[in-house]
């Protein structure tokens, strides 16, 4: 069998010591690490934000249905394993349009059913919202808790990212909160390590869009921000050994924000 060309969801899996991946995968996730040696402390930050984001949804606010756009393989502490450890009846959708993470992230979660994955596209937010299997496991009477985790710089400026978002928010139910993390630019008066990692990531994700802070945070306009509000990821509610943004340039390099449909 042919070795099938690398693909982002795989490679992020390889870059966070998964084994969900192929040798073309690795070998780009190779690269990127040479390009950028602290990329490891990016993937692994994305991934730390995202499960204290989910404990605050399901432990604090008590959601018990979550919408993952764009949720790549189900790697280690993803989702559904974060949200069902602290209430088994969290009810998790996983949403992607890549067929072979479909195929794998079905395999997955096969004897999981609380969870499911569909076929969506964030370009398409009408349809993916009118998904039969989405429909079936989400019940939007109740709030949502709607996750765009490292979806939205792939979304270009001509494909209009606002409107998308909108569409999507303008469908939830009152209570329910949206979840945005994304890459940033560094912007002309950051010191020369952080622009170097910038340029160094930017050349490894291809395809993408990196916006300022204020720019993320238009996003969620008109929403009720969660504290701290739109900030770089070590700065939302930080566990007590996270590494130190002052030290690790590439973690300067995301910006994430939690806010509550009024």
């Amino acid at each position: 069998m042919d070795t099938p060309p690398p693909n982002i969801a795989r490679v992020y899996d390889y870059l966070l010591g998964g084994k969900d991946n192929y040798a073309s995968d690795r070998a780009l996730g190779e690269r990127i690490a040479v390009a950028l040696p602290q990329v490891h402390l990016g993937v692994q930050a994305q991934r730390a934000v995202l499960r204290r984001v989910v404990d605050h949804l399901v432990r604090e606010v008590g959601l018990r249905q979550l919408i993952d756009i764009g949720s790549g393989l189900p790697t280690a502490e993803n989702v559904h394993q974060v949200a069902q450890r602290i209430a088994p009846d969290t009810h998790v959708v996983y949403v992607d349009n890549d067929r072979a993470v479909l195929a794998h992230a079905r395999a997955l979660l096969a004897d999981n059913k609380q969870t499911v994955v569909t076929d969506g596209d964030l370009r398409h937010p009408a349809e993916l919202l009118a998904d039969p299997v989405l429909r079936a496991h989400i019940d939007f009477d109740q709030p949502v808790g709607l996750l765009l985790c490292g979806i939205l710089h792939y979304i270009l400026d001509d494909e209009d990212p606002y409107r998308l978002v909108r569409t999507l928010i303008d469908q939830l139910p009152s209570g329910s909160y949206v979840f945005v993390h994304h890459l940033i630019t560094a912007g002309p008066e950051v010191d020369g390590d952080t622009a170097e990692a910038e340029a160094a990531l930017r050349q490894g994700v291809g395809r993408g869009q990196f916006r300022t802070l204020d720019e993320v945070a238009a996003f969620l306009d008109g929403l009720e921000l969660v504290d701290p509000g739109v900030v770089i990821v070590p700065e939302w509610r930080p566990d007590t050994d996270d590494p130190s943004p002052a030290a690790h340039p590439v973690l300067r390099l995301a910006a994430v924000g939690v806010a509550r449909k009024p």
